[in-house]
């Protein structure tokens, strides 16, 4: 009886963080959407919108001048910019709301369980524990990005604060993800041999991806999209001269000038052209990576979960490339662009999950005790 208890309530609790792992989906889109559509300043205070919980209907004069920044340009209220912002803020804080579930079931759970083994005098068994430090981990982080997001706003659009938050967004996607991941089930992965050498590959691969997210999101915060707007090489080949005239690896990593809004970008064309093509030298880097990775698995690997998760693995590749490349050649359009970025979530977390696999594959054929020891990271033991 106590054992279907506690089946029950581990079952509700897998399907919870299934559910903020959708929820992590949604919002990393929404944040990309917000951002692609020039709404990042819809609303110029925090945690509201000018002052209000929800979008006003309308705003007169004085209150729009009360919430300008000293030295910036006049605010103009614009309705539909206003709720793109507070619509994903609404479902941020829904987000944060379901990981501090996350982490206060397992640790009422947890008290009650060493209660009770510690009245009956019995040692703490095995698996009798719900994952608490990656649950802790995850609300620590949601309220960090939370601060980033006010930081975003009244820093108005300051690039190193809004790649943070995007890769916030991300981090928490991860780590959702990864422990919706170490509560399944960790016996049914077959043989391991062939594949349990290359954890340290795909940890690699998993950095060499990562790098690309960050240029990724430096590209987006400084608005250098339209900057390199030809194929292969902005305005030309290989071999002609603009781009190599004009690319500048210091000019990358400068951070901006100071300036009162960072709105629409304020570095030079050269800057914000170097920075697009740096990150389109990197995804080649890290496509041929990943791929060369991914198929090495897939053959060598005997566990059809690894395989199949090598395989996603290549199509999420296969399908960045050509929205990388439609993105570019339609224009950069927010269709597109949307897709690209939801599209680099899901390459990460496929690429998360087939690290996971083979890190576990070892582990496969040893007894549950021993691979629930695996988890020191979520808490279990």
């Amino acid at each position: 009886m106590q054992k279907t208890a506690l089946n029950n309530i581990n079952n509700r609790y897998k399907k919870l963080v299934l559910l903020s792992c959708l929820l992590s989906v949604v919002v990393v889109g929404l944040g990309a959407y917000t951002r692609l559509s020039d709404a990042g300043l819809g609303c110029p205070d925090w945690p509201g919108c000018y002052g209000f919980l929800t979008v006003p209907a309308e705003l007169d004069a004085s209150l729009t001048a009360k919430h300008s920044q000293p030295g910036s340009m006049d605010l103009v209220f614009e309705s539909a910019k206003a709720w793109k912002e507070m619509i994903h803020r609404y479902f941020a804080g829904t987000l944060g709301l379901l990981l501090l579930a996350i982490l206060l079931l397992p640790l009422f759970n947890n008290l009650k369980v060493l209660s009770q083994q510690s009245s009956a005098k019995k040692n703490r068994s095995a698996g009798a524990l719900m994952p608490f430090k990656l649950p802790a981990l995850l609300v620590v982080l949601v309220l960090f990005q939370a601060f980033l997001g006010m930081l975003t706003v009244t820093m108005q659009l300051q690039p190193l604060i809004v790649m943070g938050h995007l890769l916030g967004g991300f981090a928490i996607l991860s780590l959702v993800t990864l422990l919706y991941l170490r509560l399944g089930d960790k016996a049914s992965f077959g043989n391991g041999s062939g594949v349990q050498n290359y954890f340290s590959w795909c940890l690699g691969a998993l950095f060499v991806l990562l790098i690309q997210i960050a240029l990724g999101g430096w590209l987006a915060a400084n608005y250098a999209a339209p900057f390199c707007a030809g194929l292969p090489l902005c305005s030309g080949g290989w071999n002609d001269g603009h781009w190599q005239q004009s690319f500048s690896i210091l000019e990358i990593f400068q951070l901006p000038s100071t300036s009162s809004n960072y709105e629409y970008g304020v570095l030079s064309a050269q800057a914000r052209m170097s920075i697009h093509l740096l990150h389109r030298f990197w995804a080649i880097i890290t496509a041929v990576t990943l791929l060369a990775v991914a198929i090495k698995i897939y053959c060598l690997s005997q566990s059809k979960k690894v395989k199949n998760s090598a395989l996603l693995v290549m199509l999420m590749v296969i399908c960045q490339v050509l929205l990388g490349v439609s993105l570019v050649y339609w224009t950069f359009p927010i269709s597109i662009a949307l897709a690209h970025n939801l599209t680099a979530a899901m390459l990460l977390l496929s690429l998360i999950r087939l690290t996971y696999y083979v890190k576990l594959l070892p582990l496969s054929n040893k007894t549950a005790g021993t691979a629930a020891g695996f988890n020191t990271l979520s808490g279990e033991k």
